[in-house]
């Protein structure tokens, strides 16, 4: 699909603030995927569709987490969480994106997971660095991603985690998980094993 048709379709589904912030994470995404010798076009496609769903009524996506079977540990989270998965779906139903490398990537970009493909963590890391975001720690979370991707998502994700804990949030598991896999791969990295 080309990106203007990509574009023209999701900015039906956003907010113009939401948009401009899809903007930033597509031309994060193709710069990071360019640095790390990822696909480029996976890596644009999925960043224009990483937020598809977010605008969708909650019911809506409650309805979907049940109907489709999806992780019913999500609906006990915070709802923020819901846009993901559902957009993994809903890019299936009505945009006709097969792709999966793709739909995962969609999928896992507000949580994570363990075994993150490097088209999931460029998203993941593109949306949080992305340069219209400004929060305490975005400039080295950016200044890592030039370095060393998964130092980077290290520091992203356990950002998030703080800032979570902080504000008396739960965290969703497979962001526990995602943090420790990418902490334990670097420590076996680092120790040689």
């Amino acid at each position: 699909m080309e990106r203007n048709k990509a574009l023209e379709i999701v900015a039906k589904q956003l907010t113009e603030k939401r948009y401009t912030h899809t903007l930033g994470v597509m031309e994060t995404a193709i710069d990071l995927a360019i640095l790390y010798e990822a696909d480029e076009k996976k890596a644009e496609l999925a960043a224009i569709f990483h937020d598809y769903a977010k605008f969708r009524p909650l019911e809506e996506m409650k309805k979907i987490i049940i109907e489709q079977k999806f992780d019913p540990l999500l609906l006990q989270y915070n709802p923020e969480l819901w846009h993901a998965p559902v957009g993994a779906y809903l890019i299936q139903e009505e945009v006709g994106i097969k792709d999966v490398e793709i739909i995962n990537a969609v999928r896992y970009h507000t949580s994570g997971r363990m075994n993150m493909t490097l088209l999931e963590k460029i998203i993941y890391l593109a949306d949080y660095i992305e340069p219209g975001r400004q929060f305490p720690g975005v400039e080295e979370a950016r200044k890592l991603a030039k370095k060393d991707l998964d130092e980077a998502l290290i520091y992203s994700v356990k950002n998030t985690i703080i800032f979570l804990m902080n504000k008396n949030q739960a965290v969703y598991p497979d962001t526990f998980t995602f943090y420790n896999d990418l902490v334990m791969k670097k420590e076996r990295y680092v120790y040689g094993e």
